[in-house]
Formats: structure tokens, C-alpha cells, sequence
């Protein structure tokens, strides 16, 4: 008989390659995942992984029996959704992972309205990269968590995941004040505060400020590779400058004059700021919400859904349609 626990080894080493990534994201020595593995194939009877160089590369065998691994973890997540189901009222821990800006504006709303609603639940919210969510999720570090991707940065499919769509934000590029605006017969110059007209053409808008220093996340996050492949698709690469992750001190930086950048809409909320002129692009940031195939019927993680949907400012609401 397989063994439930070593499948989900095996299942990790497909996504991460590695032995030593595999025991770091599970918290076990790489000692114990080879001897786990190793059983597992005494298991099968036949060979399920063979050694290239420091990386381990499934055989065909091992990779259809990857395939199963993820049918049987989907079930067992369904069988855990119908008994907490059954058990009635909701309690325990809900581990949430999410990113800044809907930690920020999003996320404390919809805790209110799940502390009034079940009071016996417990959610302990860990502001995660989008980029880290799905090996959190398989690992079993998170039950839920809010993902993003950007119209130049499509999300991967990811075997084990299931995501569902919560919002659309606008873009924007950021730039000093006393920049000239790259076409200033357009109504979509949104001065100090979000444009509420139609997007400008963002290839000429970006492509004028092509040679200014850029300001940028750190390289290895979505909103990075967004700001690099956008620059790109205008016809140049961006000479960046500083890479700050908080969009805040982002604007702060266009504000000091130290560069342009590109930010979703939630990062331009509050005061609107004299100094910055925020001009709005033909470009989307899509956040949904993401959980362990199989999950989507528990009820902590349906109850967290619906409150963090009803949190969505309405301002925000209008983009569902399209995602």
C-alpha cells in the first residue's frame, strides 16, 4: 500500500527538483526525504527517480504516479472540507497568506466582518509573495491566500492549486510632477490623483520616459518582472535605479525625483500627493484567491472567501467581470 505522506514527497520533488529544496520547504533533513523516497519505491517495485548531476529527475513511472498523488491529496483536502462541514461552527486556526497592498486595504475588513460571523475561528495572516503562495500552500504552511498577476506576467498553472478571481486594479505610471506628460492632450494625465477616464496607450507613454532611472521591486517578484517586461514591450529595458518593494516608499522616491515607476491602484491610495503625476496604462493587475485543489467547499476557507469578496472596495468591484 502507497503511503499517503511519501506521495506528497514525491509530488514536491516534481515541482522543486531538488532533494535538499524538497527537505528545506518541509521542514525535514534531505537524509530523511531520500530514505522516504527510497521506500516509496520499494513501495511501487520499480525505479520512480534516477540522479542527473545534484538534481533528481522522475522516471516516467514516477511522473504518472505524481499524477495520482495529486488526485488522492485533492480527495483527501474534499474529505476534509466535508467533515469540518459536518462538525458545524466554525473554530481553529485559518492560515492566510497575502501581499502588502491587500494586507492593507482588503484583508483587515474582511477579518472584522469573519471575527462577527464566527467568532471561533482564528486567522493568523503572513504577508507572502505571490510567487511563494503555491509551494506555502502544497507544503501546508497556508490554507488560503490572495495571488496576483499582471497582464505582462500570466499566471502558471499550478498542479494541486485552485484559484479563483476577486478584483482587477488599474496601473498606473508614476512620475515627478515637473516631468512633462508624455502626451498632453490626453485626458487619461491624471495630475496628483487616479485617472477616471480611459487608459492611455502605455508603449508611447512608457517609451518617453526611457531614458529617466526607473524604480523597481526587488528582482525575483511578479511586480519586478511586470515593470521589466512592460518597459520591454515599449522598445527599451529599464535603467533601474533604486528596488523597493512598498509601494508607498515608492512614490516617495518619484516624489524626491529620483525616478518613475509603475503601481497598481491600491498602492496609490490616500492623500493624493502634489509632487507625483500618476498617469493611468492600458494594463490590469488581477488578484484572486488560492487554496489546495479540493478545498473549496471547507468551510474556513468558503467563509473566508466570502468575506474578503464583500471587503472589495466597490471602486474595484466593476474589474471582476473582466478577469
Amino acid at each position: 500500500m502507497l503511503d499517503v505522506r511519501r506521495l506528497r514527497l514525491l509530488r514536491e520533488l516534481a515541482r522543486r527538483g531538488t532533494i535538499a529544496a524538497v527537505a528545506e520547504a518541509l521542514a525535514f533533513s534531505p537524509s530523511a526525504v531520500s530514505q522516504q523516497l527510497g521506500v516509496l519505491e520499494r513501495e511501487a517495485g520499480l525505479p520512480l527517480l534516477e540522479r542527473t548531476g545534484r538534481r533528481v529527475r522522475l522516471t516516467p513511472a514516477g511522473q504518472n504516479l505524481v499524477l495520482h498523488a495529486e488526485a488522492v491529496l485533492e480527495r483527501l483536502e474534499r474529505a476534509d472540507a466535508d467533515l469540518a462541514a459536518a462538525r458545524g461552527g466554525l473554530s481553529g486556526a485559518l492560515r492566510i497568506g497575502a501581499f502588502p497592498t491587500a494586507t492593507r486595504a482588503i484583508v483587515p475588513a474582511a477579518l472584522v466582518a469573519l471575527a462577527r460571523l464566527h467568532p471561533g475561528l482564528e486567522p493568523m495572516v503572513r504577508e507572502t509573495d505571490p510567487a511563494e503562495v503555491a509551494h506555502a500552500l502544497r507544503a501546508g504552511d497556508l490554507d488560503v491566500a490572495l495571488v496576483h498577476t499582471y497582464d505582462f506576467v500570466p499566471a502558471a498553472r499550478e498542479p494541486g492549486l485552485t484559484t479563483e478571481p476577486l478584483y482587477g486594479e488599474a496601473m498606473y505610471l508614476a512620475v515627478p510632477a515637473g516631468d512633462a506628460p508624455a502626451d498632453s492632450d490626453s485626458d487619461s494625465d491624471c495630475g496628483p490623483g487616479p485617472a477616471s477616464g480611459e487608459p492611455s496607450g502605455q508603449g508611447p507613454v512608457l517609451w518617453a520616459h526611457a531614458d529617466a532611472p526607473w524604480i523597481t521591486a526587488t528582482p525575483g517578484t511578479l511586480c519586478h518582472t511586470m515593470t521589466v517586461r512592460a518597459c520591454q514591450a515599449a522598445g527599451f529595458t529599464p535603467r533601474v535605479r533604486h528596488r523597493v518593494d512598498e509601494f508607498a516608499t515608492v512614490l516617495a522616491l518619484v516624489a524626491a525625483g529620483q525616478g518613475v515607476a509603475v503601481v497598481p491602484q491600491l498602492g496609490v491610495t490616500g492623500p493624493a500627493d502634489p509632487a507625483v503625476r500618476l498617469t493611468r496604462l492600458a494594463m490590469q493587475r488581477r488578484t484572486g484567491l488560492a487554496f489546495r485543489s479540493g478545498a473549496r467547499t471547507h468551510p474556513a476557507v468558503a467563509a473566508f472567501g466570502a468575506a474578503l469578496r464583500a471587503a472589495v472596495p466597490p471602486d474595484l468591484a466593476g474589474s471582476r467581470a473582466a478577469q
